[in-house]
């Protein structure tokens, strides 16, 4: 669990970062969990964009996919989420 302080900082961090991930009609799937989870391994912080043709809200989607990823949900605005998860072998970014 993130304090408020961690999240405002990781939020910072998010601002300039380009989305990597979309997730469209086909929703929350096992290869989206799947790239998800790797790329959180390489890089702790993503950056995901949920298209119009989801069937679900951003928010629902926000909470899917971090639940299946074991990370936390930083921010959700507009159709956009952010997702941290600590790598606690090799660890990039410190936390407050």
């Amino acid at each position: 669990m993130l304090t408020s302080k961690q999240r405002a900082y990781l939020r910072g961090l998010a601002n300039t970062m380009e989305t990597i991930f979309q997730v469209g009609k086909g929703g929350v799937n096992d290869a989206l969990i799947a790239q998800v989870d790797d790329a959180l391994r390489v890089r702790e912080l993503i950056k995901v964009r949920v298209l119009e043709t989801s069937p679900e809200s951003v928010k629902e989607v926000a909470q899917a996919v971090a639940a299946c990823a074991k990370a936390d949900v930083v921010q959700v605005i507009g159709s956009r989420f952010v997702l941290f998860r600590r790598n606690p072998k090799e660890p990039k970014i410190e936390l407050i």
